[in-house]
């Protein structure tokens, strides 16, 4: 008896996918794009969201420039964006803002689709072009809406990718770093883009370690240099020193810091008692 009632509910829910699975097909094939719409939007609304913005891109093109058109490119986006195809929703998002700059849905569109780059930006290993692509997109959102409620979290969201591109920057400078005189001058290359990633992010969370890095280069491109150029190498170094303390009086690196400027001063000096 139980075998027989479990079969009967499994018939049941199989007919029932049937039936579901034959009004899709049926909206799929149809030459009528009103029912068609009619019917994506009802899958819409289910949450049902492949099939929406499977119906809806076979009639994109028969409403283009109407109210529809602009709601079906606004689902097809949407209904993307939702099934988390990021990729594919960021291309309808922009192609919503393309075609409808003056839409209902245009600052909603223009927001998302820099939502999408931010969801899509890579691990930071990995090339940061996309993550460029993403702060573009938000900075441009926050211009064109500047009195926007989606303002604090396009920020929010514009600082955590500019922050990613500054420590992608620091991990650099300290490959370089680490590098040494290897087949060439690395202590200068870290110099050059820890300097840069204090230029282009002044207030990272890496800041410090930044100054320090910095301090530690030009130290060690004193050390390693040919006696005409220590001088002027230990001097620099001993101005990087009060750069890095002026800055941060009770920093985390300040011992070696310290250190550092001792061996510098110490060096100066000698040099200097030789010429007097």
């Amino acid at each position: 008896m139980m075998g027989k009632t479990v079969r009967h509910i499994a018939l049941i829910i199989t007919a029932l996918g049937l039936f579901s699975c034959g009004g899709y097909n049926k909206a799929l094939k149809s030459s009528d794009n009103d029912f068609k719409y009619e019917k994506a939007m009802e899958y819409y609304e289910k949450g049902e969201y492949y099939k929406a913005h499977s119906i809806l891109e076979s009639v994109g093109s028969a409403f283009r420039g109407t109210e529809k058109g602009e709601n079906v490119v606004y689902t097809i986006a949407m209904s993307h964006y939702k099934n988390k195809d990021y990729e594919t929703a960021k291309s309808y998002f922009s192609a919503y803002g393309r075609s409808y700059p003056q839409g209902k849905h245009a600052e909603e569109c223009k927001f998302l689709a820099g939502v999408c780059l931010y969801k899509t930006s890579p691990e930071i290993k990995l090339d940061q072009t996309s993550t460029s692509e993403a702060i573009d997109e938000l900075l441009e959102f926050t211009n064109l809406y500047p009195k926007s409620e989606k303002l604090p979290e396009a920020l929010k969201y514009i600082q955590e990718l500019q922050e990613k591109l500054a420590e992608k920057e620091y991990l650099n400078a300290k490959l370089y770093y680490d590098l040494g005189d290897y087949m060439g001058n690395n202590y200068q290359s870290a110099v050059v883009t820890a300097s840069n990633a204090l230029k282009h992010y002044p207030d990272t969370k890496r800041k410090e370690d930044l100054y320090f890095l910095i301090l530690e280069a030009k130290y060690m491109q004193a050390e390693k240099s040919v006696e005409k150029k220590m001088e002027d190498r230990y001097r620099d170094t001993i101005d990087e020193y009060f750069n890095y303390t002026g800055e941060f009086p009770e920093g985390k690196h300040r011992k070696e810091a310290d250190r550092i400027h001792e061996k510098a001063q110490r060096y100066i000096n000698r040099i200097e008692k030789k010429t007097n």
